[in-house]
């Protein structure tokens, strides 16, 4: 009688290299946001010098734009929920890249850069999604392979 090792079916034998696109992404705004929360308020600055509008709300603001950093960018690590994760930073990036980073160009390039490239990457995870090598991926196979064995028994 063959034995079935349910790991081999479950974990895919090669990553692709979309999969560690969507790691480093994941990465890369996950150090992001906890830069944010250890320099609270140079995000609460920035806010406030480059976004006027919601100047009044800066506090509230940088708090709720590192704990999406830190959700998102362990979902999208992990590859859990990912499509949604990204399009819940697209915005962010957007504005990032384009209000604040913009207007510092000179002064700091290389953080208009790495937005922009993240901001890339964003938008290749949320067309693509979570890959084969990720915790959706994980919990599908686990789910076939659980109603294969329903069927078989």
């Amino acid at each position: 009688m063959k034995t079935i090792n349910i790991a081999d079916k479950l974990i895919p034998n090669k990553p692709t290299s979309y999969s560690f696109l969507r790691i480093l992404t994941g990465i890369i705004i996950l150090l992001r946001a906890f830069i944010f929360i250890f320099v609270t308020a140079n995000l609460q600055s920035i806010i406030k010098a480059d976004i006027t509008v919601f100047a009044e709300n800066s506090s509230a603001l940088s708090t709720i734009i590192s704990i999406l950093n830190i959700a998102c960018g362990l979902f999208i690590l992990v590859g859990f929920v990912t499509r949604i994760s990204a399009i819940i930073q697209i915005p962010i990036l957007l504005v990032a890249v384009f209000i604040v980073n913009i207007k510092h160009i000179g002064e700091n390039p290389t953080e208009f850069i790495l937005s922009l490239i993240t901001l890339v990457l964003l938008f290749i995870v949320a067309y693509k999604g979570s890959g084969p090598f990720s915790a959706d991926e994980y919990f599908r196979r686990g789910a076939a392979l659980d109603k294969n064995n329903e069927g078989n028994s």
